[in-house]
């Protein structure tokens, strides 16, 4: 089954949805904010996915941080993420052995129709 993660408010999550739905794709929804993220859970996408796709330097979450507070390498943008997920980009999309990462619905169409 498919997993979508993501936090319920985010305009790019329920652009996902809506889509998932128009598909009659069914999903599991994993919310950041009342389930968290583990770090073994970031590693495993980082297996499938870049570090610099995966950590959403664009968010406003991540533009808030103290310059002191930003990761310096993989390991503490790890941590930033567990501590942080609004850090992680949206959605990611988990679908067998596959990891999505971002609203790109070219990929949607090849991955999951």
């Amino acid at each position: 089954m498919l997993k979508i993660f993501g936090i319920p408010n985010c305009d790019t999550i329920q652009k996902a949805i809506k889509w998932l739905k128009a598909n009659n794709l069914e999903f599991e929804f994993h919310d950041y904010k009342k389930e968290g993220i583990t770090e073994k859970k970031i590693k495993e996408w980082l297996k499938k996915a870049p570090i610099d796709k995966l950590l959403n330097k664009a968010s406003a979450t991540f533009k808030g941080l103290e310059p002191d507070q930003k990761p310096i390498d993989e390991a503490t943008s790890i941590s930033l993420m567990v501590a942080k997920p609004a850090c992680i980009k949206r959605p990611v999309i988990e679908f067998g052995k596959e990891v999505l990462v971002g609203f790109d619905l070219e990929k949607y169409e090849k991955i999951l129709l």
